[in-house]
């Protein structure tokens, strides 16, 4: 491949990386690039998992061997089993030498004029019927990250040294991509994070139950909402100051992501200051009433503050059609309302009254005029 080709091959690798929406497609466009830019049939991106002592495999790319997946759930190699990968997980261009790719073909000699080989990435090599390999080390802010893997199958050119220095610059390609990738993913954590609680914050709600009403309007799939309220914080910043009241959101916060762990999949959030709510997708409405009788048994005994008001509204339940999620939102809200109003020590939940529910009655019915009686649900 002549020099215009290559550096065509790394503008495309780290466009493709730049263009991807998520970590899988960012993965998927290094491995792609590599495979493309070396003429590979196959290509991995892997990644060095130091708390395990392993690397494991993100993407797999090309002519996939049985069992290979494009993304792996646990394709993992023990580190110890190739030596040649140690010497750079253990930071060997620290001194000022700079991470070399090397590599291996099925005949078990290295292509690439230096000595020596793994025994057991040349037994991989043979089992999956390709001819050679060039690995290169993947190297982000000066430690080592993983490995990119590209392959050609049996019968096709061995990589050279000239490749193995292509495989080099192609990594230090990935690695910029990589962390630009994790730079990007942070910013979304943090953009849909409360940072007091760890939990999702109001912009993760509103995305997440866009999505889940569109998919009740769809296929009918139950979209159930609890919203808390907790009693007692404005008594405990006062009395106790508000770190002792950041304590106590942060001790509900908790509570509550392991409530909601009792529903598959389901969103523990912060609204902002003293609530909270509980989105789920898909369990019965009896089964999210259960959990949130469990959340508000379990508030009642926190050494802080004075329990929860807890309302859930389930388009399980009778309580008309929901087209929006401004609807069920409005609905969770009377709810938590009348119970925070009548100091209940459970839930209440929109549409159990029967055919005039007056949590219903009370969402859908427009505030009254004056400074009277205040009441604020979203809209």
């Amino acid at each position: 491949m002549g020099q215009d080709a290559r550096l065509r091959a790394v503008v495309a690798l780290a466009q493709g990386m730049a263009a991807a929406h998520s970590p899988r497609g960012s993965w998927r466009a290094a491995a792609q690039g590599a495979r493309q830019g070396l003429s590979g049939s196959f290509a991995a991106l892997s990644v060095w998992e130091r708390e395990r002592g392993r690397l494991r495999v993100l993407a797999n790319v090309g002519e996939r061997a049985p069992g290979e997946e494009e993304f792996p759930r646990d394709e993992a190699y023990p580190v110890h089993e190739f030596p040649e990968i140690t010497e750079f997980l253990h930071e060997r261009w620290s001194g000022g030498v700079e991470p070399y790719a090397w590599v291996e073909t099925a005949e078990g000699h290295r292509g690439d004029g230096r000595a020596g080989y793994c025994h057991q990435r040349v037994a991989a090599l043979r089992r999956r019927g390709r001819g050679c390999c060039v690995v290169a080390p993947v190297v982000l802010r000066g430690r080592a990250w993983g490995e990119l893997y590209v392959a050609r199958p049996v019968g096709a050119p061995v990589f050279d040294r000239a490749d193995a220095d292509f495989a080099t610059v192609l990594a230090s390609v990935v690695a910029a991509g990589v962390a630009q990738t994790e730079r990007l993913e942070e910013a979304r954590r943090l953009a849909f994070t409360d940072s007091l609680t760890g939990l999702a914050n109001r912009r993760a709600v509103d995305v997440r139950l866009d999505e889940a009403v569109e998919r009740h309007r769809r296929e009918g799939v139950v979209v159930s909402l609890v919203v808390c309220d907790v009693n007692g914080l404005k008594q405990v910043n006062d009395q106790l100051g508000h770190a002792v009241g950041d304590r106590l959101l942060e001790r509900f916060g908790s509570l509550l992501s392991l409530c909601g762990a009792m529903l598959p999949g389901a969103l523990a959030a912060r609204l902002g200051g003293d609530e909270f709510c509980l989105l789920s997708v898909g369990p019965p409405s009896d089964v999210v009433v259960r959990v949130a009788e469990e959340l508000c048994a379990r508030a009642a005994r926190l050494e802080l503050g004075d329990g929860v008001a807890c309302g859930v509204a389930s388009t399980g339940d009778r309580i008309g059609p929901v087209r929006s999620a401004r609807r069920l939102f409005r609905l969770a809200d009377a709810a938590q309302y009348r119970a925070k109003a009548a100091r209940a020590v459970a839930p209440v939940v929109a549409g159990r009254e029967g055919a005039d529910d007056p949590v219903v009655r009370l969402a859908d019915s427009p505030p009254p005029p004056g400074p009277g009686e205040r009441r604020r649900f979203r809209r």
